[in-house]
């Protein structure tokens, strides 16, 4: 028998968009997930919003107040897929009312922010899933097995590279993104964040780092009303950005590995070309998310001009088969989040976490907040993944 669940989404611009449409998606694929996602009510703030998305997608109720939501006994699972600024408060509510929690990343604009929302939800004895979608892409699943059968050999350096254009164009409006208040650390908690959970997800705990930050786009107009996504408002009052367009950052790890992990959201020429190269004492292994079923090896015994082998993923390797029958048959970004729904539904039905988790989180915070006290201080910074109290 299978049994419903009734599912809100707090914030409708893309993101909440994403994640409705893997509610509805993921028993086409996951036919023996043990719930049915039933979309229950909508709440966003901007006018018209809320009504547009019941209407086109099905919700049975719409409000401006989240805090509706909260209170509605029909809702047993939230995703919170608002502004940074706002997650703290609402994933701390929800967790509170006693709803399943699915957030976005980055869990708020502090490590304390992400230590709270995790607080609340074991607390209430709920289940949490955070959007570190990349981790989900069953060529970084496959890796990550690749990594830990050895056959790489001891791991000695990774390069994490998360390069964007979305806020390369000088009229990109003065959003809420480019503020320290409601935005936070700027690319640190939009992409180094994802960049963070990739690292540790590969190669274990981060225990210090030294970074650089830089702002290359000092300036923005301000946007004469709402907006989703990364509008332009040429033409506007301009204000200052506050928040960081760039970040290059040294690692070291518990294992004793080293690591560059580098993003910028002003990247001219660059469409999210994210990924890793991984390297270790017996061989490599290279990700691209533009290729994202793909993934480049090298294992052998020569050493020395060891050749690189291209590997399409398939069945076998992570939810791949939940998606397409045979290898070399491409998945996309949207079914990434289709899988993170099906873990965070799992965990909901099965009383125990599948995927990223609160936990997880609180880890990749603890890595941003080390590259801000490295940027402030100077030098190197280490990371407390247990610490933050």
């Amino acid at each position: 028998m299978v049994d419903a669940l009734g599912v809100a989404v707090v914030g409708f611009g893309w993101m909440g968009r994403v994640h409705t449409q893997a509610y509805a998606r993921v028993r086409h694929h996951y036919p023996e997930l043990a719930l049915r996602p039933e979309l229950v009510v909508v709440a966003e703030e901007v006018p018209g919003r809320a009504e547009e998305a019941a209407e086109r997608f099905g919700f049975t109720a719409t409000t401006r107040n989240w805090r509706e939501v909260a209170a509605d006994p029909r809702v047993g699972a939230v995703s919170v897929t608002a502004p940074n600024f706002l997650h703290r408060e609402i994933g701390v509510a929800m967790a509170g009312a006693g709803k399943h929690l699915w957030i976005e990343k980055p869990v708020g604009l502090t490590v304390e922010d992400a230590r709270a929302v995790a607080d609340a939800v074991a607390a209430a004895g709920v289940q949490g899933a955070v959007g570190f979608n990349y981790r989900n892409a069953p060529a970084v699943e496959a890796a990550r097995d690749l990594i830990a059968s050895g056959e790489l050999g001891a791991l000695t350096h990774v390069r994490i590279r998360l390069f964007s254009d979305y806020a390369a164009h000088p009229d990109g409006a003065l959003t809420w993104r480019y503020e320290r208040e409601r935005g936070g650390s700027g690319v640190l908690g939009d992409l180094a964040s994802h960049g963070a959970d990739l690292a540790r997800f590969l190669l274990g705990d981060i225990t210090a780092l030294t970074a650089d930050t830089a702002v290359f786009v000092p300036e923005r107009a301000r946007p004469a009303g709402a907006t989703a996504g990364h509008a332009r408002a040429a033409g506007g009052a301009l204000g200052r950005v506050e928040n960081e367009d760039y970040v290059s950052c040294l690692l070291r790890f518990a294992s004793g590995a080293r690591g560059v992990l580098e993003a910028c959201r002003v990247s001219v020429g660059e469409q999210n070309n994210y990924g890793f190269e991984v390297h270790g004492t017996k061989g490599a292994v290279f990700w691209d998310f533009r290729r994202m079923n793909e993934l480049g090896v090298s294992r052998g015994t020569a050493y020395q001009d060891q050749p690189v082998s291209t590997v399409f993923v398939g069945p076998g390797h992570g939810e791949f088969g939940a998606f397409q029958p045979g290898a070399a048959n491409a998945m996309g970004y949207d079914d990434l989040k289709v899988v993170e729904a099906y873990r965070f539904l799992r965990s909901v039905a099965e009383g125990v976490p599948h995927g990223a988790t609160l936990a997880d989180a609180v880890h990749s915070a603890s890595v941003l907040d080390a590259m801000t006290r490295s940027v402030r201080d100077g030098g190197w910074a280490d990371v407390h993944p247990g610490g933050w109290r």
